[in-house]
């Protein structure tokens, strides 16, 4: 079974060039190895976006006419160079399930080891992207690999109640579909704050977490207090300097028509391949007006970001009630909301998230920004919420804002492979029953 939860050995740095000898279906077999060899060391170095075809068949000594007789797409050779770690994760996931012992959980094991993969985390989010749309050849393998990590991190916590590692009361299936999705979130907000978050570290304390039953409370922890404490300042994800453009009811409608459409098709193509000529006919009007709007496509690409997070901050800028914890249960009834409604803001912020993490990319500082906004706003909610008595004792409010904010983005990034199949609102609502349980 192949796992992107597990890490391997780069596929370039340490294989020495295979020599050219043997039948014909070797010397094929060895070209394309050579060629995925270069691929991913091009791909580490430059960046899967800032890569071309002609920058792999230097690297791996070929023409290009020559690469494209074995690979016709970048696609389809960043999916073999992620093949390549998933390939060799089988067999270092295999040797660990067979020395561990019975009912043992490895997900902190293989965490560090995808930590010690050079390329890897970038690779998989640039994969976990480019193959959101439908379209794309890898979809319906992105899709399959979400179905056999499920079914894999299922079987191991239904092996691990049984060894009584894990609550008897937790729900396999839907524990291993959040588990996979934080390590997924997790995976990607590495590459934006490298020095907030250790994937291993969080994982270690979520495998702790599983073995108390579902909303464990400490017997010593008190009931929560009637009064709540002041609700935190919480931080807009919108800066107040980012005014609502002004002027014409006309130039208005055809600026808001601009932004919708522009984020359809960055969440379709990808910021990097859609042109501003592909947005001035997806809408309908000349390069020139378009330009009028928006001077640059970086400038309608801030736009269209600041846009998505302004109906964000109206979710989670305007308390609920008094009380923190009210607020934290609400947020998935807006997740709901925002995946049902607004299905093309979603998309756009999950692919971009992906694309985005090459430190040269236009929105990567935007990111950036917007995940230290968010762990800093929803850090200070549970603290309140601990402060009130309704966050439990042995929690820690930084790692659970972070959790929830892998878990998150990482519902939404399974989401783009299996809309029907993955309900957002539902498995946050499941989790935080857990982490903040009514009493």
């Amino acid at each position: 079974m192949r796992t992107a939860a597990a890490g391997g050995t780069t596929p370039t740095v340490d294989d020495a060039p295979t020599p050219r000898t043997g039948s014909r279906a070797d010397r094929t077999a060895q070209t394309r190895e050579r060629i995925v060899r270069a691929a991913a060391e091009t791909f580490i170095a430059q960046g899967y976006r800032a890569t071309s075809l002609r920058d792999i068949a230097a690297a791996a000594d070929l023409s290009h006419p020559g690469l494209l007789k074995h690979f016709r797409t970048k696609d389809e050779l960043l999916m073999a160079v992620v093949d390549v770690f998933e390939d060799r994760n089988e067999a270092a996931l295999a040797l660990e399930v067979e020395q561990a012992e019975g009912g043992a959980l490895l997900f902190e094991v293989l965490a560090e080891r995808n930590d010690r993969t050079p390329g890897y985390l970038p690779l998989f989010a640039a994969l976990a992207g480019e193959a959101s749309n439908p379209s794309h050849p890898a979809h319906a393998h992105m899709r399959e690999r979400y179905r056999r990590i499920v079914s894999f991190a299922a079987d191991g916590l239904a092996e691990a109640v049984d060894h009584d590692l894990v609550s008897a009361d937790r729900d396999p299936v839907g524990e291993a579909v959040r588990l996979s999705a934080a390590w997924d979130g997790l995976q990607v907000l590495s590459q934006y704050l490298p020095d907030r978050i250790s994937i291993p570290s969080a994982l270690a304390a979520r495998q702790d977490d599983l073995a108390l039953p579902v909303g464990w409370i400490p017997l010593e922890d008190p009931e929560p207090r009637a009064a709540a404490s002041a609700m935190p300042g919480v931080e807009p994800l919108v800066p107040a300097e980012a005014g609502v453009a002004a002027g014409y009811r006309t130039g208005r409608e055809r600026r808001a028509r601009i932004l919708a459409d522009a984020s359809a098709l960055f969440a379709q193509e990808g910021y990097g391949d859609t042109s501003l000529r592909d947005l001035a006919e997806r809408v309908g009007v000349s390069k020139s007006a378009l330009l009028h709007h928006f001077p640059t496509k970086e400038a309608l690409l801030g736009e269209v970001l600041l846009e998505r997070d302004r109906r964000v901050d109206a979710m989670i800028t305007n308390p609920v009630t008094g009380r923190a914890v009210d607020d934290l249960r609400a947020l998935p009834a807006g997740a709901a909301h925002s995946s049902e409604h607004e299905p093309g803001l979603v998309e756009l912020y999950a692919v971009l998230s992906c694309e985005a993490v090459p430190s040269e990319h236009t929105a990567h500082d935007y990111f950036v920004r917007r995940f230290g906004t968010a762990l800093a706003s929803f850090t200070a909610l549970f603290r309140a919420a601990q402060a009130d008595g309704d966050l439990p004792s042995h929690r820690d409010p930084e790692s659970e804002a972070i959790w929830l904010v892998a878990l998150w983005d990482g519902l939404q990034y399974q989401w783009l492979y299996d809309h029907d199949g993955v309900d957002i609102g539902a498995h946050l609502a499941a989790h935080l029953a857990d982490v903040l349980p009514e009493r």
